[in-house]
């Protein structure tokens, strides 16, 4: 088995997040973090997983913004990582942090109740 792909997923991630921090300057862009790439063994696709910290008109406004400007960051990270064959990338919304911090709401609310 080749590591390419997680090679390949790690670097995107890496250029992703300089990206979103550094370049994209779009004002429905909100507070997103880049939280993880998968690559397919082919190294034709990339799922990028975005989350982004706010409410849901935030996140919808952040993630139409992200794939409008697909084409941009595709290019950018094939100037990048100078890769002869840029992988089509798409974005995915992680909720997995705003689960958790609702998860954690909801304990501290049977805490007090309790206590």
């Amino acid at each position: 088995m080749s590591h390419r792909p997680e090679r390949l997923a790690e670097a995107i991630k890496k250029e992703m997040s300089d990206l979103l921090r550094e370049e994209l300057k779009d004002p429905r862009i909100g507070f997103a973090t880049i939280t993880g790439v998968d690559v397919s063994s082919d190294l034709k696709y990339a799922k990028i997983y975005v989350s982004v910290y706010g409410k849901d008109e935030e996140r919808d406004l952040t993630m139409t913004a992200l794939k409008k400007a697909q084409g941009f960051i595709r290019t950018e990270l094939g100037r990048r990582i100078r890769l002869r064959h840029v992988p089509e990338i798409s974005f995915k919304l992680d909720e997995s942090m705003a689960h958790g911090a609702r998860v954690i709401e909801l304990i501290e609310e049977v805490k007090s109740s309790n206590g």
